[in-house]
């Protein structure tokens, strides 16, 4: 698992540039936990001291509203890493963190990330682009809840989703977990869909989804 670990760091926007000790040095400080389907990572307002890598599988950063309402920020997979905000300010945990499929997390002390940030100045200047990214995606989120109406939205979703050289969507996604994350219900989700398959954008078959035109749904979406 350190080798595997090891590795995962590196492929890291964050860990990439940092020297293969300290790369080892991480995992010796850090461990690795294994969480189920379905299981929750953390919850808003949890303390936080630690910064998540994802080894394997995938994890989903939600907000829940009152009522039960959820909307996806966003999903991280295998290289991916979370709680970089908590990281920079050592405040609570602000989302929710909930397992896609079976997964194992390299769990990484915020001493060890400030200590590292401190003796290289390429993993500091990561840290700062990651926080600021962030914070550009959140922007954008939020312009498109207020600005596109929903199909737009969806159509948006669509093109962030990783696809195959087929068009495919790999992994294949829900109409539930569309309608998290383009922030609408089930129902106005499917309506959007069979929209774009009446116009030959996409075509829907069992759980898959393909993108048959997406300069076209681009375009529609303003990307």
């Amino acid at each position: 698992m350190t080798t595997d670990a090891t590795g995962v760091l590196r492929q890291t926007q964050l860990f990439g540039s940092a020297p293969d000790d300290d790369l080892r040095a991480i995992v010796a400080g850090s461990r690795v936990r294994r969480y189920r389907r379905g299981q929750v990572v953390f919850s808003m307002g949890d303390p936080s001291d630690t910064l998540l890598v994802v080894v394997t599988g995938r994890i989903k950063v939600v907000v829940h509203s009152a009522d039960g309402g959820e909307l996806t920020l966003t999903i991280l997979q295998a290289g991916d890493v979370c709680g970089e905000l908590s990281v920079a300010d050592g405040g609570p945990r602000s989302a929710d963190a909930e397992t896609l499929e079976d997964c194992q997390l390299l769990v990484v002390p915020r001493a060890v990330i400030q200590d590292l940030c401190s003796r290289v100045p390429s993993v500091a200047q990561a840290m700062t682009i990651a926080l600021a990214g962030m914070l550009r995606r959140l922007t954008e989120a939020t312009s498109d809840l207020v600005f596109l109406d929903l199909p737009r939205r969806v159509a948006k979703v669509l093109l962030n989703q990783p696809r195959g050289d087929d068009g495919v969507l790999r992994p294949s996604i829900s109409q539930e977990e569309l309608a998290h994350q383009a922030g609408g219900t089930r129902q106005s989700v499917n309506a959007a869909l069979r929209g774009f398959e009446r116009r030959g954008w996409i075509e829907m078959r069992d759980r898959a989804v393909t993108v048959k035109q997406a300069a076209t749904l681009g375009r529609f979406a303003g990307t």
